[in-house]
């Protein structure tokens, strides 16, 4: 009989069936990012949810937190003065709140995204002074900055609780 701990294992979610168009896939596999990173942070018990688990200081909640930054800062085209601060949650932030408001960001990126045909095009910006990606390199660009950001979500959540799984 085994006296380790007992690991909490969510099943592992497969990547998604999109339909066909690049439009589809690169959205359908940005959700499936957002939503894997959001899962880590939701039920992962106080404080560990904030504490460090590498030296850098990196933790779930503030992965989260710099998340919805970049998810603003790329599709609506907020602008963010100091990039290192924003991978921390205030003190006050309940792990639901930083929950809340990535998924806000994110609601807000699709609004935005729901109206963009053309993935050759700039994302529509509120200013015209501030320049724009296209649409294709904003979502491959979250693809690759929330699939990173998830893999530490992943590590960090297994350290806290042993949960694993998408």
């Amino acid at each position: 009989m085994s006296t380790a701990p007992r690991r909490n294992r969510r099943g592992d979610t497969p990547p998604p069936r999109t339909g066909g168009s690049e439009t589809e896939v690169l959205r359908g596999f940005l959700d499936y990012l957002r939503d894997s990173v959001s899962a880590k942070v939701e039920g992962a018990p106080e404080p560990q949810v904030r504490t460090a688990g590498v030296p850098s200081g990196t933790n779930l909640l503030g992965l989260l937190n710099h998340l919805a930054f970049v998810e603003r800062a790329v599709f609506l085209g907020d602008r963010v003065a100091d990039w290192q601060a924003t991978f921390r949650a205030e003190p006050a932030d309940a792990a639901a709140d930083v929950v809340a408001r990535y998924r806000q960001a994110v609601a807000q990126a699709n609004d935005v995204l729901d109206g963009c045909g053309d993935l050759g095009a700039p994302v529509p910006r509120p200013r015209p002074d501030s320049p724009a990606p296209s649409v294709r390199w904003a979502l491959t660009h979250m693809i690759e900055e929330t699939g990173r950001h998830a893999g530490h979500a992943d590590i960090l959540r297994e350290l806290i609780d042993g949960a694993t799984g998408r």
